[in-house]
């Protein structure tokens, strides 16, 4: 199993297998617009822009299940990203990462990586997951971990060769 198994539905309502990123290496992360943390989107997107051309691309996923920080619609959510941060990385519909409802990709994603004493839950906003080419998890960074921090892992990974 691998990242690449599941789907999930765009900002703007499309379905998008995520096996479309098969191949790069990804940063993914739960968002959100009201957060202490919000401003780790420009950081995302500077990566973004850094590494996209040698396969690199965030994925950001708003979820609001932690103090109803992501309380928008998608195209309020779309619109604040672009009008306070220019973000051009993939946005997706708002999701659940924890609990009965949580979207398989993150079900996934915490059991491959689990937090700190072996914990599956999300803590908070802002939590990322960096993917290998070939969809499979390599590391999860708390959300205080500032994006910039991440940058020597990123070449790393985009630098190692497919399995």
């Amino acid at each position: 199993m691998s990242v690449c198994d599941f789907s999930a539905t765009s900002i703007d309502g499309q379905d998008v297998p995520l096996s479309m990123f098969r191949g790069r290496v990804l940063l993914i992360v739960n968002v959100a617009s009201r957060c202490g943390f919000t401003p780790q989107y420009e950081g995302l997107e500077s990566l973004y822009r850094k590494y996209k051309e040698q396969g690199f691309t965030v994925l950001g996923f708003p979820c609001n299940q932690f103090g109803s920080q992501e309380p928008g619609s998608e195209t309020e959510i779309k619109n604040f990203c672009d009008a306070q941060f220019g973000i051009t990385f993939p946005l997706f519909a708002k999701i659940e990462v924890n609990g009965p409802q949580a979207h398989p990709l993150y079900k996934y994603l915490t059991k491959a990586k689990p937090g700190i004493l072996g914990t599956a839950k999300i803590k908070w906003n802002f939590t990322k997951f960096l993917v290998d080419r070939d969809g499979v998890p390599l590391r999860r960074y708390a959300p205080k971990h500032q994006p910039s921090a991440i940058d020597e892992e990123i070449r790393r990974a985009l630098e190692e060769p497919r399995s």
